[in-house]
Formats: structure tokens, sequence, C-alpha cells
């Protein structure tokens, strides 16, 4: 097999990913920004990567007519980009890490950090493939250096077309076109979470989002091969819609990017209101169980 070369994949896409190594390769470039998303602040003071920004994912969500995690409207987010000094047109690095100050890192900081990028106007965003600990274990530089940084005129760009309303998702996810991928951990979508009902949205599919992840490091994708194995055993195709939810539409970021720019799919899509969303209202059924619908047999 060929060696994969970066940023990945070739060709047209706003989110591709890269590797430690190119990183380090292009370091110095002068039109190339580095965010870290390391979950506490004091993570990043004690360590990052040389030129690297920090933002926290904490500031993108906040409540929505009782709703508890919703984006903020692009009227906050852009003086957000423009303190950080985003262009649309220059490549920024997205990272993330356990976080050796605290721990908390779970892996999902930068693919969330990636999405609302892209989702709100940025064109070239580049995922870090194995993240800060992968860094790290290469005994790569790191630095307790604040990079000092200008304010841009960054306007945004909201994509619409990355996720669908609870309104839009009611009328998309029964269609014989659609498939619904449930991207949290097996255990809640089988029985009891944090949310006032169990189980899934009827017909969703379980794939959990750490089943595409290395075990040891939640920012690593696993080798081509195992993915392929993975995407054979759930029958993904690109021939449907791909609905993606997951608690709060967290989780569901890791599948989007990767469904819709890793592998180039067509049709993919974040409900990101997601199960909250969804239990919010009380007439909306759930399933337990292994299966997206109710199997039991009745006596």
């Amino acid at each position: 097999m060929a060696k994969k070369q970066y940023p990945f994949p070739p060709g047209d896409g706003v989110v591709k990913w890269i590797s430690t190594e190119w990183l380090n390769d292009h370091l110095k470039d002068d039109h190339l920004q580095i965010l870290d998303t390391q979950p506490n602040v004091h993570d990043y003071i004690q360590e990052h990567i040389p030129r690297a920004m920090y933002m926290n994912e904490g500031l993108l969500r906040v409540s929505l007519h009782g709703q508890p995690a919703f984006f903020v409207p692009p009227e906050s987010i852009q003086p957000m980009f423009r303190r950080l000094g985003l262009e649309p047109g220059k490549p920024v690095v997205v990272y993330s890490g356990k976080g050796v100050f605290k721990g908390w890192g779970d892996g999902l900081e930068q693919t969330m950090v990636a999405y609302v990028l892209a989702r709100f106007g940025h064109n070239q965003v580049y995922v870090l493939d194995g993240g800060l600990d992968k860094w790290k274990t290469e005994n790569r530089n790191l630095t307790k250096d604040y990079p000092q940084n200008e304010d841009s005129e960054f306007k945004v760009n909201t994509r619409c077309d990355y996720w669908v309303n609870y309104e839009k998702f009611l009328k998309l996810r029964d269609r014989s076109d659609t498939i619904v991928y449930d991207a949290r951990p097996s255990i809640f979508y089988e029985g009891q979470g944090p949310w006032s009902k169990p189980g899934h949205i009827p017909g969703a599919v379980s794939f959990p989002w750490q089943s595409l992840m290395d075990e040891a490091n939640r920012t690593l994708l696993k080798t081509e091969g195992e993915i392929r194995k993975i995407l054979k055993e759930k029958e993904v195709t690109p021939k449907k819609m791909i609905l993606i939810y997951c608690g709060t539409g967290r989780e569901a970021t890791n599948e989007f990017l990767f469904f819709k720019f890793y592998l180039k799919y067509p049709r993919v899509k974040v409900y990101e209101g997601s199960f909250t969303e969804w239990v919010s209202y009380p007439q909306n059924p759930t399933v337990t169980g292994k299966y997206p619908v109710d199997m039991k047999v009745p006596c």
C-alpha cells in the first residue's frame, strides 16, 4: 500500500488530516496557524506545540429555548475567530490531548472545534491525526511560550447544509435512502444514560465514534485496514444520506468529519439537537437494546 500523502485526502475538501511528521516539517510556515483545544487552559499553559494558540470548545455552545447545548449564533462566533487572527483561506491546524494538568481530554475537542470552524466558514481546516499525545510520544518539541497574533477580519459564512434541525430530521429519518447512526457508546444506545429516557431513537443504528479511533489514543484514527473492516460490518455506503446524532451533537462531529471529508461521502449531516432534544418531546418514543427497532416477540 502506498504511503499516505498529507494533507489527506487529496483534492478538494474543507477539512483534511495531517500527520505529526507533516506538522513538524511545516511548523515554520508563516501562513500556517495552530489551535490547541485541550480541555483546560492549564493543560495548554503547561505544554503545547510551538506557535499554537489556545481555544476552549466550551465557548461554542449555550442554552437555547430550553435546550442546554446549541451553538452560539454567528455574531458571537465571529469576534472569537477574529481575535484568534483566523482567516478562511489560511490553513489552521486543530489538535487536542488528554491534558497533562487536568487529564480531562476525551479526544473529541479537536473534531468539535474543526467542525465549528468549517460550519462557520473556514475553508482550510487540518486535523492533527493522533493529536498532542502522538506528538509527545515522538518526543517532538513542546513549549510554554505564547505566540503573538493580530486580529483578523474573518467574516462568518454559515454552512447550513452541514446539519439538520429537529423538523428536518423528522422528515428525513424514515426515508428509504436515509440511514441514521447513533455515535454514542453502545451502553447508552442500549440502555439508560443521563437522559430522561433510555435507549436510542427508533431506527437508528449503533455506530460508536470510538470504534473508528485507536484504543490508546482517541485522537488517532485506526489503520486503513481496520477502518475498511468496520465500514463493511456496518454496511456503510455513500449511496444513502447519512444522519448522525449522539447526546448533544458533540460525538457526532467525529463521524461527520470522517464520512464527509475523509471518505468524501456526498450526503452527510449532523442532527445537532441529537438525543437530548429528541427526548425533550414527550411524544417521541425510544428503543432499548442492541437493535434499531424493538425486536421483542409478544407472548
